[in-house]
């Protein structure tokens, strides 16, 4: 049966700001890197992994499909003499059975010597079960909050592999460098998301969503306004009177949210809030 649907997964202006994604070569001896970062982590006797005791595991950067727990490595544009790394940290003794139970530390390394400048534990982020984790990678985008504050994001997707009831959605986070230390602005915004429910053969109803982030000039309480433009579409496709399944799509709808920050974070709009991990 040939399946005819139209993409739902369409593009924002040109005028969004674009995640640059997470290159595992930025990670160069990653194993260095996590003995500098981590001087009491032990590898593991096949030299893929580190362990803290009692029980944490830390898994190096592999080949892509490899290891989707692997460190996360991104040069930072706005500060290229900065390393951003997210640290997965696995609690081997809790997941299994296809879950997992785990934090992620944030990380900001000077390039030349890997020394840690800063560093941000978020506990929980990599917990998932049915719905997985299947990619980590970092947003640095130009987000620039006030004239000497410049943050980055992280970007975190999450899917499930049912087929009657399909699942993604890719939430953003941001953190401010100032000089009081590495924090976090922007908690789990949906920028990218994708679900509904079907026969798994063709009817059923669907939607999606992609959100773009761009700077305002109005500031808050010192940090400037961001402005978050998303796109929702539905489709609701159909068997025709020959078998074939044809996409039913309905009419896109545009919302337009402004962010103000409140003097600790960015309130995110509950429509576009991530789901919890």
């Amino acid at each position: 049966m040939r399946l005819v649907l139209s993409s739902l997964f369409l593009g924002l202006a040109a005028a969004s700001l674009s995640p640059a994604r997470a290159a595992a070569d930025d990670c160069g001896d990653a194993a260095a890197l996590v003995q500098l970062a981590y001087p009491n982590a032990q590898k593991s006797a096949d030299e893929r992994s580190f362990t803290l005791e009692p029980h944490t595991s830390i898994s190096l950067t592999l080949r892509e499909g490899d290891n989707s727990f692997g460190l996360v490595c991104k040069v930072w544009p706005a500060h290229d003499d900065l390393l951003l790394v997210a640290v997965p940290l696995i609690d081997s003794a809790k997941s299994g059975d296809g879950q997992h139970v785990g934090d992620i530390e944030i990380l900001v390394l000077d390039m030349n010597s890997l020394r840690v400048r800063q560093r941000l534990l978020q506990p929980g982020l990599m917990n998932d079960d049915a719905i997985y984790i299947r990619k980590i990678e970092f947003d640095t985008g130009r987000y620039r909050l006030a004239p000497d504050v410049s943050a980055f994001g992280l970007r975190i997707e999450m899917a499930s592999d049912s087929r009657p009831n399909p699942f993604r959605e890719t939430d953003l986070r941001l953190y401010a460098l100032t000089r009081d230390g590495l924090r976090l602005v922007l908690d789990g915004l949906v920028v990218d998301s994708y679900g509904g429910e079907g026969d798994a053969n063709c009817a059923g109803s669907f939607h999606s969503s992609k959100a773009g982030l761009s700077m305002r000039s109005a500031s808050h309480h010192g940090y400037r306004d961001i402005s978050v433009v998303e796109r929702r579409d539905t489709d609701e496709p159909a068997l025709d009177t020959q078998g074939e399944c044809q996409s039913h799509p309905g009419k896109p709808v545009k919302r337009t949210y402004r962010l103000r920050y409140d003097g600790s974070r960015y309130p995110v709009p509950a429509a576009l809030k991530a789901m919890e991990p």
